[in-house]
């Protein structure tokens, strides 16, 4: 199956696990830039890697634009989103299944969901000497905002002390379901 990787990443997790990825599919890997105007034609599965903000992926909406292309084209596409939480994170479910929801938006009703793609989650990190100047100020501002609560829950607690530095907790594990779908 000749497969492509299209990621985007502002401080290196995404770009991490697109080439994690492309080591174990052994396939072609181009940053969103330069994939821009590319033709899938040649492609049995398309991938797009983006970083999670705010609940979404990042450029999300360059990929929703070639679903229904793919789709009927008959081309398997996998999106994995990149983001700073960790596996346990309770908010976790609720933002992969409104991703999914514009996912299936784009395709015709009668798609079997299981098979027309893969949506994965990967844990990556913060390294704020790479966040852009806009990502680096909301997460100073977020971080402000839980220090001052007064009410402070454990997971709260938890989320200061993780997200007050620069932390990696990626790992090639969270891509096995993306591999398993490619098989």
């Amino acid at each position: 199956m000749k497969s492509i990787i299209i990621y985007s990443s502002q401080t290196g997790f995404t770009e991490k696990y697109a080439k994690w990825l492309s080591e174990a599919l052994e396939c072609d890997i181009l940053p969103l830039k330069q994939a821009k105007k590319l033709d899938f034609q040649e492609y049995d599965a398309v991938i797009y890697g983006g970083w999670c903000c705010a609940g979404s992926i990042n450029n999300l909406n360059w990929i929703l634009e070639k679903i229904p292309t793919l789709h009927q084209a008959n081309k398997k596409l996998v999106i994995f989103a990149v983001g700073g939480s960790p596996m346990e994170n309770p908010e976790l479910p609720t933002a992969l299944n409104n991703m999914s929801t514009k996912i299936q938006e784009k395709l015709p009703a009668n798609t079997d969901f299981e098979k027309a793609y893969k949506l994965v989650y990967c844990p990556g990190g913060f390294n704020y000497d790479k966040m852009n100047f806009g990502s680096k100020l909301m997460m100073k501002m977020f971080l402000s905002m839980l220090k001052s609560n007064k009410n402070k829950t454990p997971a709260d607690e938890a989320m200061i002390k993780m997200i007050s530095g620069n932390y990696d907790i990626s790992d090639k594990k969270y891509l096995e379901p993306i591999l398993d779908y490619l098989k």
